[in-house]
């Protein structure tokens, strides 16, 4: 029995929303992610925007999956900034703005870890692709903007403090009966 318990796993609730999106219920997973996001988890804000972007549980809306990719990518989210970036490439929710968009990929291509070699890649070929559109002075301008960017973790709500309770006095007599 011991055992048994042992390997158990019990999922979070990041897992949870990750396994109603995988096996399609996007209602479910779309709602899950939501709660998280406005708590400020990065992975789930990252995840609410590709859904508004794909219109998957909900109709298809480029400025909510923007919103959602920079609350992530302002935190240092590899993979939003990756999709913000994209975004100004294509002028999607925002007008395009090369120069934003080399930014946003320039972070996404430091932020992707090492294991993860592929997005790295990935986001070094859009970043190459989108300087290709810009004048020397654009590119300066990007690596500047972000040579001097600072993440901005979300503030998550908090707890007000429970008050402090003032124990009772103890009554130093008997309490006279009610007449």
């Amino acid at each position: 029995m011991l055992l048994a318990i042992a390997g158990a796993t019990v999922a979070g609730p990041l897992e949870d929303a990750d396994d109603a999106y995988k096996r399609g219920d996007y209602t479910i997973a779309l709602r899950l992610y939501r709660a998280l996001a406005d708590h400020g988890n990065a992975d789930a804000q990252e995840s609410l925007g590709a859904m508004y972007d794909r219109g998957e549980g909900t109709p298809q809306s480029y400025a909510k999956a923007l919103k959602w990719y920079r609350r992530a990518a302002d935190q240092g989210d590899a993979d939003a900034q990756n999709n913000v970036g994209d975004m100004y490439e294509h002028g999607e929710g925002v007008p395009q703005d090369y120069v934003q968009a080399h930014m946003w990929l320039s972070l996404a291509v430091s932020n992707f870890s090492a294991s993860d070699k592929e997005s790295r890649d990935k986001a070094i070929e859009d970043r190459n692709r989108v300087a290709s559109q810009m004048t020397s002075a654009q590119i300066a301008e990007a690596q500047k903007l972000a040579s001097e960017w600072k993440p901005t973790p979300t503030l998550k709500p908090t707890l007000k403090p429970t008050p402090t309770l003032k124990p009772t006095p103890k009554p130093t007599s008997k309490p006279k009966p009610k007449r």
